[in-house]
């Protein structure tokens, strides 16, 4: 019994179930705190809750898919001066390093990129496992003038916060046959 109950567990979470997951933000506008999504994204995940040190992550997101709350402010930030989209079409985060710290609790290291400038980003994240599927939570701060999002007139950050918080919830399964 004990090695059916071991050898159940043994589980890779290697299929991104994008439909289960969400990509979302929050900043302040003129000191007002507001929040959005992103709708599409996609990507890949390997891990292996007994092999964490293995793990890897590749998450690409649409950022014409972004959701401001309203249909003006998804074009103002799909325009050149925010994350120009045209030019840009995605930004992606490809980890580098997964390392463990306890308690269903890691810390995510890797490269994000955005509007073609590329900077190292650290994350927590939790880990926990439903069934067949595993649930990966975290989130952390980005600056916008690292990426050059929110150029010109909106480079002040008085009237558009440098930091943004990104937060992530990503279901993933293990691929059929795969345990």
């Amino acid at each position: 019994a004990l090695l059916l109950s071991a050898g159940a567990q043994a589980i890779e979470f290697n299929q991104l179930l994008a439909h289960k997951s969400a990509v979302s933000f929050a900043y302040k506008q003129m000191n007002v705190p507001l929040d959005g999504g992103f709708k599409r994204f996609d990507g890949r995940i390997n891990f292996d809750p007994a092999k964490p040190a293995l793990a890897k992550a590749e998450i690409a997101i649409e950022l014409a898919s972004i959701d401001t709350g309203s249909p003006e402010g998804n074009d103002e930030v799909a325009g050149k001066l925010w994350f120009n989209t045209r030019q840009f079409p995605l930004a992606r985060f490809v980890s580098s390093s997964i390392r463990p710290l306890g308690n269903n609790r890691f810390e995510v290291t890797g490269k994000m990129s955005i509007k073609g400038r590329t900077h190292d980003v650290t994350t927590p994240a939790t880990f926990r496992q439903a069934g067949q599927q595993g649930v990966f939570e975290g989130s952390f701060v980005l600056k916008r003038a690292d990426y050059g999002i929110g150029e010109g007139m909106w480079a002040d950050f008085g009237t558009v916060a440098n930091e943004v918080q990104i937060k992530f919830r990503l279901v993933a399964a293990a691929a059929a046959g795969k345990k």
